[in-house]
C-alpha cells in the first residue's frame, strides 16, 4: 500500500482518491511508496512501463534525469536528516512523472517530500507535476546548501587553528574530509541531473528560469565542495608537517645528547676496565679528577655544537 495518494487539483487543493487507478480527474495524481512494501513490484508491474518501473524499484541509485516516452526517470539525493543517521549519507528519492501522475519511491525518510506531504494535506500542493518537481528540487537544494555552509565554517575554525602550533590535530579533521568527499559523490551527477532537467522538453518553459537557478545552485555547491576538499587536505597537511617538524627536533635534540654523552661514556668505558695498570687506582684524588674531565669535555663539546650553531 502507498504512504500516501493524492489527487492534486490546479489550484492546489488535494483529495484522496477513493479508486486505485494510475491517475485521476484531478490535474494529477501523486503516488508515494516505501522501497520496502511488498506489494510495490507487482503495483509497478501493473501499471507502469519496464523501464520506468525497474528505476523505481532499484535498491541503489545515482542522480539522473531521462525521457523516457511521456514521462521522466528522475533520480534525485538529499540531506539526510534521519535521527541517528549521518547527513552525508544521503537519502535517495526515485520518480516517474508524466503530465498526469507522479510516482515516488524512498528508501528512507525523505523529510522534503514529508513537506510537500504536509502542504497536500493543507491543501497546498503544487499545482502541477512541473511544480511539484521544482518544490522538491528547491527543497533538497536548500538543505545541500546549508550542509556545504556547516562543513565551510568548520573548515574556517580549523584554518585559524593552524596559527597555533601547540593545537593538536582537531578529531574532526578527518571526519569532515569523508564529508565532503561523499557529498560531492552524490552531487557531482545531481549537478548533471538537473542541468538536463532544466532543459526538458517535458518541462513546461515557464518553469525552466527558477530549475536553471537550482541547477546552478548544486553547481556552486559541488565547487565549494571542491575547494573545501583542497582546504582540508592542506590543513591536513600543515598538521602533519608540525608534527614532523616537532619529531626531525626531538630526534636532532636526542642527537646532540648522544654526541655529547659519546667521548664521557668512552673515558668511563676505558676506566671502568678491571685490569692491573690503570692509573689512579691507589690515588683517593684519581675519581673526582676524572669526573673534572669529563664536565670540562662535555662543556667543551657543548661550546663546540653552539658555535656551529646546531642548537
Amino acid at each position: 500500500m502507498p504512504i500516501c495518494v493524492f489527487d492534486v487539483n490546479e489550484d492546489g487543493t488535494t483529495t484522496v482518491p477513493d479508486t486505485r487507478d494510475l491517475t485521476g480527474t484531478a490535474r494529477y495524481r501523486w503516488w508515494h511508496f516505501d522501497l520496502s512494501d511488498p506489494q510495490l513490484p507487482s503495483w509497478c508491474e501493473n501499471y507502469l512501463p519496464d523501464i520506468p518501473a525497474g528505476a523505481l524499484l532499484q535498491p541503489e541509485t545515482r542522480p539522473r534525469c531521462d525521457v523516457y516516452e511521456d514521462g521522466l526517470i528522475l533520480n534525485l539525493r538529499g540531506i539526510n536528516l534521519n535521527v541517528g543517521q549521518p547527513a552525508e549519507e544521503m537519502v535517495s528519492i526515485r520518480m516517474w512523472v508524466t503530465d498526469n501522475v507522479i510516482v515516488t519511491v524512498r528508501l528512507r525518510r525523505v523529510f522534503a517530500i514529508d513537506e510537500i506531504r504536509q502542504n497536500a494535506v493543507s491543501q497546498m500542493a503544487p499545482p502541477t507535476p512541473s511544480g511539484f518537481v521544482t518544490a522538491l528540487v528547491s527543497r533538497l537544494t536548500a538543505r545541500v546548501q546549508e550542509e556545504v555552509k556547516s562543513i565551510s565554517k568548520l573548515t574556517e575554525f580549523f584554518e585559524a587553528d593552524l596559527e597555533d602550533e601547540s593545537t593538536p590535530i582537531p578529531k574532526e579533521l578527518t571526519q569532515s574530509r569523508r564529508r565532503v568527499i561523499r557529498l560531492r559523490r552524490y552531487l557531482d551527477p545531481q549537478r548533471a541531473a538537473l542541468n538536463a532537467l532544466a532543459t526538458s522538453p517535458k518541462i513546461p518553459d515557464t518553469d525552466h528560469p527558477a530549475l536553471r537557478e537550482l541547477a546552478n545552485r548544486t553547481t556552486m555547491a559541488v565547487e565549494e565542495l571542491d575547494a573545501l576538499r583542497d582546504r582540508l587536505s592542506a590543513v591536513q597537511d600543515d598538521h602533519d608537517l608540525d608534527v614532523a617538524r616537532r619529531q626531525a627536533h626531538n630526534s636532532f635534540l636526542l642527537s646532540v645528547g648522544a654526541g655529547i654523552f659519546l667521548p664521557i661514556s668512552f673515558l668511563t668505558g676505558v676506566f671502568g676496565v678491571n685490569v692491573g695498570g690503570m692509573p689512579g687506582i691507589d690515588s683517593p684524588w684519581a675519581f673526582t679528577i676524572l669526573c673534572l674531565v669529563m664536565a670540562a669535555l662535555a662543556l667543551l663539546l657543548l661550546v663546540v655544537i653552539r658555535r656551529k650553531k646546531w642548537l
